[in-house]
């Protein structure tokens, strides 16, 4: 199953799951984008978003408008859907219109993969990107081991490059694979505080010692969090 959690409330980008991708709201095309690698549903705190869904024949749950993050959210959604504990959850931002099938679908593999591992919470990709890209901080950056579990990520630049140029950096894309059992093991952990620190939630999986596996994948995609930032996007997939 995955699961789109759409917040309607934005500071920087009002409505954004709802803004426009050639006529199509961008949620919708976000589902619509991954609706051939299992079944969808949209979770949401908003009528509007529900009755937008049904036009389009995708499920929609409404859920709490509390709750502190999409993980939260998608947690509310797979119970009340009624899922199995070993059934495979995959978190697709409602940002990410232009998302590629392949690289969800290597999450969900991913996920498959390491469903009976009780140590792995959390499944999730990298792509590769290089030294000006890792400046930016909305840019989360990963450090794994050897067999790609993650080891910490961070808005900053790691691995720190002290005596020399580097230039493969691994940019974090935040899709998450579940089975439900791991999903509400994670959303009963207390929030931690390297999670404050950075605003970055997969950082509670590491503190209270469990962990991350990741996966490489190539992607053009990116996350939209402002106007500015949709504009680029509907240019550069154009060309």
């Amino acid at each position: 199953m995955i699961i789109i959690p759409a917040r309607v409330g934005s500071s920087r980008f009002p409505n954004k799951v709802l803004a426009d991708i050639d006529g199509t709201p961008m949620v919708i095309c976000t589902a619509q984008a991954v609706s051939s690698i299992d079944s969808v549903a949209i979770a949401t705190d908003s009528r509007e978003v529900v009755e937008i869904a049904k036009d389009y024949n995708i499920d929609a749950i409404m859920t709490s408008s509390t709750h502190q993050s999409g993980t939260d959210r998608i947690y509310e959604a797979s119970c009340k859907l009624d899922l199995d504990d070993n059934e495979i959850v995959i978190n697709v931002q409602a940002d990410e219109p232009f998302i590629e099938k392949e690289v969800v679908q290597s999450v969900f593999n991913l996920t498959k993969t390491n469903m009976d591992n009780s140590k792995i919470v959390m499944n999730s990709c990298f792509k590769y990107i290089n030294n000006p890209e890792a400046d930016d901080p909305n840019i989360v950056k990963v450090v794994t081991d050897d067999n790609n579990i993650a080891l910490y990520f961070s808005r900053a630049k790691i691995p720190y490059p002290r005596d020399h140029h580097f230039d493969r950096y691994k940019g974090h894309i935040g899709i998450y694979g579940f089975t439900k059992k791991s999903l509400e093991r994670f959303c009963k952990l207390p929030i931690s505080p390297i999670e404050r620190i950075e605003k970055l939630e997969q950082l509670r999986t590491l503190y209270y010692g469990y962990e991350v596996a990741m996966v490489e994948v190539e992607t053009d995609s990116f996350g939209i969090d402002t106007p500015e930032d949709l504009e680029r996007a509907l240019e550069f997939f154009k060309r």
